[in-house]
């Protein structure tokens, strides 16, 4: 990516933070593509791939840039799931599927059930 970037450890990078270039596991595997902005569940599932350090863009990311990203997202999801209606009981494997993904990708929190 163009521009001016960081590497910065894992406990110094914040949700909203961009990646500068393709974030890969310790075998090689591609996790997220450049330009990803990262959220607080990805950043949550970095150790578990052995990450420790991550190529963060130093620009100042703009609000609409996140924006239009999350909307990009969803509409990928939308076009990935479109067979599927979430609120059928029949598929419940795929139901599952698209609601971990879309979690993952537009970077929503897990809340405890129980308390």
């Amino acid at each position: 990516m163009a521009g001016n970037y960081h590497q910065l450890a894992l406990a110094e990078v914040r949700p909203g933070m961009v990646l500068s270039d393709v974030l890969l596991d310790v075998q090689g595997n591609v996790l997220l593509p450049q330009g990803t902005v990262l959220t607080e569940a990805m950043l949550a599932l970095m150790p578990r791939h052995g990450i420790a350090i991550l190529p963060i863009v130093t620009e100042q990311v703009q609000p609409e840039v996140v924006a239009a990203t999350l909307e990009r997202h969803e509409a990928r999801l939308a076009h990935l799931f479109r067979k599927n209606d979430p609120d059928s009981g029949s598929d419940w494997a795929t139901a599952t599927l698209r609601r971990f993904v879309t979690d993952f990708r537009l970077g929503v929190e897990e809340t405890p059930e129980h308390e």
